[in-house]
């Protein structure tokens, strides 16, 4: 357990949100432009969003930015305000937000719980032994794998937040509807406020922390993201130029349409369809990927451009020259 308060480290944060029936579609579309807004601010790592499930029965977002402050910056920002505005309509009452940071192991992809509490400055002994307490009983249970306590973050979240873990939603409920937890709750009747979210097992990796309390390093590097650009790019620049050379346009004028339409082009179509697909693990690779996912990434990366290369050339020698 984690009861330190590490503002260096780096933040997850966990929003609920439920949706007005009939409207998940457009919730969905609207949420992923949220999410690539994100992407713009410094610190950002990722964000995923899940629809809701058995364990689950809101929308979940999940942020992870390299620092709480970082976090702050985006969950406080005139950019996430405007689209909140926007997005209002969708919404089936307010959301719910759980912000951690830190910690204290690796984690394997399990079932995990957040609980909010709010607590009295003056309560907060009470508390700390209380959540002991429910420590103890909850790790005879089957399947327990694990809890972190996180303080109060200033200025972005009042309340205490625990996270705890099992290896599978049946052992979770099991703990969940057990009498000893009721027991428990009973006697901490004075933090019964709590909110409680369920987060499946597809969300693993986004509460996974280095031991000494330091974030595991996104997975992307410089490096790969020039390669994978260039994979893009080079298809993209040479099959507008084609398109636009008959129309014989001045060099300065040419470039100048050919950049925006190249643009548009790589963020709106060849990478979402075409690179994130074709180098998307080798871009993210999971924890445990072995060494040679790399060198399999690269070798993916050459056989891409030799094959436009090749058809480039054919195209362009073979069979047709620019006009």
């Amino acid at each position: 357990m984690n009861t330190g308060k590490n503002t260096a480290a780096a933040a997850t944060a966990i929003i609920g949100q439920k949706v007005r029936p009939g409207m998940e579609r457009e919730f969905e579309s609207w949420q992923q432009s949220l999410n690539s807004a994100a992407a713009y601010y410094p610190g950002f790592l990722g964000a995923e969003i899940s629809p809701p499930t058995p364990l689950q029965p809101d929308w979940v977002v999940v942020y992870r930015f390299d620092s709480v402050a970082h976090l702050q910056t985006w969950i406080n920002s005139e950019t996430r305000q405007t689209y909140l505005d926007v997005g209002a309509k969708y919404f089936d009452g307010p959301a719910t937000q759980q912000v951690v940071s830190s910690g204290t192991q690796a984690l394997d992809p399990l079932v995990t719980v957040v609980v909010t509490h709010r607590v009295h400055p003056n309560h907060v002994d009470d508390f700390l032994a209380w959540q002991h307490h429910m420590v103890q009983e909850e790790s005879k249970f089957e399947g327990f794998r694990g809890t972190e306590l996180f303080r109060p973050i200033e200025g972005l979240q009042e309340e205490w937040t625990t996270l705890y873990r099992y290896d599978s939603a049946e052992h979770l409920d099991a703990w969940l509807t057990s009498p000893e937890r009721q027991r428990v709750l009973a006697e901490g009747e004075k933090f019964s406020d709590f909110t409680l979210h369920k987060i499946d097992n597809s969300f693993g990796s986004w509460f996974a922390f280095e031991g000494d309390g330091k974030e595991a390093p996104p997975p992307p590097s410089e490096i790969r993201t020039s390669l994978a650009v260039w994979v893009g790019l080079y298809p993209t620049v040479v099959l507008l130029t084609l398109a636009l050379s008959p129309l014989h346009l001045p060099l300065w004028i040419g470039l100048l349409v050919g950049n925006l339409l190249s643009s548009f082009l790589m963020t709106f179509l060849t990478m979402p369809f075409y690179v994130n697909p074709l180098l998307g693990r080798w871009l993210r690779p999971s924890p445990d990927e072995p060494a040679r996912a790399n060198l399999r990434g690269l070798g993916v990366v050459v056989g891409a451009i030799a094959l436009w290369a090749v058809a480039f050339y054919l195209v362009t020698v073979r069979f047709w020259t620019l006009p």
